[in-house]
């Protein structure tokens, strides 16, 4: 009888980690970075139906590259979590650190788990807190993983070479139309220093957890004739002022 091939749990271990990774670079990046009154959440996305990014609860968002049927029954998932606990004790004690320790428990059990293949998604859990110093990020890998991010964080892609681009350029206490126009210019950038693509609405998917909205819901889409506005060459303070504008918005 032949014997086992034998492979150390290590290199086992490694080899899970760069399956998954090569799988989450196929995909487009998501970038998700905090502004004055929120974070903004911007994915290229030409799909208007499978969303990489979505609400989970009242001040919680969720966004996820990768395999869409994977991180669509994560997120599934976590809206199931959340409305038991919210509905179990309190709304309050629904919180994106809690969530993250959920999905954090469900990715590294199936990544160390023999007979299934690790899940290739990368996550983002964020809040929005009551001032920007409560706001919180957290990325999550397919081992389970959880990074405390702090003002910005790119999953999928080129995530390295827009993460830096992002870090040198974020400031805090960017206006809506500030943090949208460098999320989209980050997007858009050639990894090997060529010219930038010229990314449209129709190619993005943006949404906002807004603080100063006034309904216990943070969570709004931006879309179509708002979308284009921010986009454009407007001041910053009628871009945000028009992000009160219900007609081109939708709620999760």
């Amino acid at each position: 009888m032949s014997t086992p091939f034998y492979v150390s749990p290590q290199q086992a271990m490694a080899d899970r980690a760069e399956y998954a990774r090569k799988g989450i670079a196929r995909g487009r990046s998501v970038v998700v970075l905090t502004y004055a009154d929120g974070i903004v959440f911007v994915a290229e996305n030409t799909s208007r139906a499978l969303h990489k990014v979505s609400e989970i609860y009242d001040k919680i968002a969720f966004a996820a590259v990768g395999r869409y049927n994977e991180f669509e029954n994560l997120r599934i998932g976590g809206v199931r979590y959340a409305d038991l606990r919210g509905y179990s004790y309190d709304r309050a004690d629904v919180t994106a650190r809690g969530l993250a320790n959920v999905y954090a428990q469900t990715l590294g059990t199936i990544f160390s788990s023999v007979g299934e293949k690790p899940y290739e998604v990368e996550l983002i859990v964020a809040e929005v807190g009551r001032t920007p110093e409560d706001d919180q990020i957290y990325r999550l890998t397919p081992d389970g993983s959880v990074v405390d991010e702090k003002n910005s964080v790119v999953v999928g892609g080129n995530a390295d070479q827009i993460g830096n681009y992002l870090g040198q350029r974020h400031q805090v206490g960017m206006s809506l139309a500030e943090a949208l126009k460098l999320a989209v210019d980050s997007l858009a950038r050639d990894p090997n220093g060529g010219t930038p693509r010229a990314l449209t609405p129709e190619q993005l998917e943006v949404a906002v957890l807004d603080r100063v909205r006034p309904q216990q819901r943070k969570f709004k889409r931006i879309l179509g004739p708002q979308l284009s506005r921010l986009l454009s060459q407007e001041s910053a303070a009628a871009a945000d002022a028009d992000l009160a504008e219900p007609e081109s918005t939708e709620d999760e």
